[in-house]
């Protein structure tokens, strides 16, 4: 499909990976799960259906060197660096506007930079089915996971009814999108089979995020329209757009949301503890260390390159060494990770820790 760009977004710091990732080397140019960084994964696995010239990379200032350096075969103007952080909208209207400028009929697939698919290729037919289904309709299509567990950390969205099939995929309506649920409310959504993880991945056309921009984000939409005779105007442009998020600013208000449910081993690897599944076993656990030594213990995290590490009693604990942080701790504690993170900015913010 000559007018499929990929747009991946790596912009993101993985607060909840602390002390690993950080500014300069976040989460995404990271090999966790595998022997590349979790950003080259995703170059490479849509490559066989986007070549790496129909790829374009929308990242930070802080990470733009780190980014740079594992984005091998990515034009060095594909990658979008951007002012300062505001959220998904502006930087997924910004990338959408420069396919824009490559093809007037792009089809543009966002991915996010940091996650895991087992299946690359179900990933990749559902990528075309989705994309069929947006230039069919014009609606954006986004691309729902389905759930394997009662989770609290995601988002879900409702499925609707089925409208069809393309290229081999069925198409549903998206009824709503719903915010992250509280346990009960997480089962009944799994034991229903009608919501599915709304795992930020959308394919739609140029056209169609134009007009969903022009009809829920205003503010945005002008300054992309002017951005979109100036490329160059972006430092001039950034703070008039909307620091809202896709979700929130679009995809929530939007009643043409189209989806395609996804099962293809797909991991969003948020935490310690979801990471821990996608390492290799150890004694007493699963973990990177030169040698774990356990005695008693079990269900553990360990990430200590080139350490012996001993676990004596304990069990379901996360153990993160690197040169100059420690991190221990429960691993149902993983979630809080990041107001640790916030806690060192606030009162260590010179001493270069995240």
């Amino acid at each position: 499909m000559d007018d499929l760009y990929a747009l991946i977004l790596a912009g993101g710091r993985g607060t909840r990976f602390w002390p690993l990732s950080r500014r300069s080397q976040p989460k995404q140019c990271l090999p966790i799960g595998g022997d590349q960084p979790l950003l080259s994964q995703a170059i490479d696995r849509l490559a066989p259906l986007v070549p790496k010239e129909r790829v374009l990379i929308a990242t930070g200032r802080d990470m733009e060197s780190s980014v740079r350096s594992v984005a091998g075969g990515v034009p060095s103007e594909n990658i979008l660096v951007e002012p300062w952080g505001r959220n998904t909208a502006p930087c997924i209207g910004w990338g959408t506007v420069e396919i824009q400028r490559r093809n007037r009929n792009g089809v543009v697939v966002v991915c996010p930079s940091d996650h895991l698919i087992e299946n690359n290729k179900g990933l990749r037919d559902a990528i075309r089915g989705a994309a069929a289904a947006t230039v069919s309709t014009n609606n954006i299509v986004t691309l729902g996971v389905q759930p394997d567990r009662p989770e609290t950390g995601f988002g879900y969205l409702k499925v609707g009814a089925a409208l069809g099939t393309w290229e081999g995929q069925q198409v549903h309506s998206v009824a709503k999108f719903v915010e992250k649920p509280d346990p009960t409310t997480a089962k009944r959504y799994l034991e229903s089979g009608e919501h599915l993880w709304n795992a930020g991945m959308f394919v739609f056309t140029v056209g169609a995020a134009r007009d969903a921009y022009r009809a829920f984000l205003p503010r945005t939409a002008e300054a992309l329209e002017r951005l979109a005779i100036s490329g160059s105007a972006i430092d001039d442009e950034w703070g008039n757009m909307d620091a809202t998020s896709i979700d929130y600013g679009i995809m929530e208000r939007c009643r043409h949301v189209l989806t395609v449910p996804l099962n293809v081993g797909w991991s969003d690897v948020g935490t310690w503890a979801a990471a821990g599944t996608v390492m290799p076993p150890v004694p007493g656990g699963r973990g990177v260390a030169r040698a774990v030594l356990q005695r008693d213990s079990a269900n553990c995290i360990v990430h200590a390159p080139g350490k012996t590490v001993a676990l004596i009693g304990v069990e379901g604990i996360v153990v993160v060494d690197t040169e100059d942080a420690l991190l221990v701790m429960r691993s149902d504690m993983s979630q809080q990770v990041g107001d640790i993170v916030r806690h060192i900015e606030t009162t260590h913010p010179d001493e270069g820790l995240t």
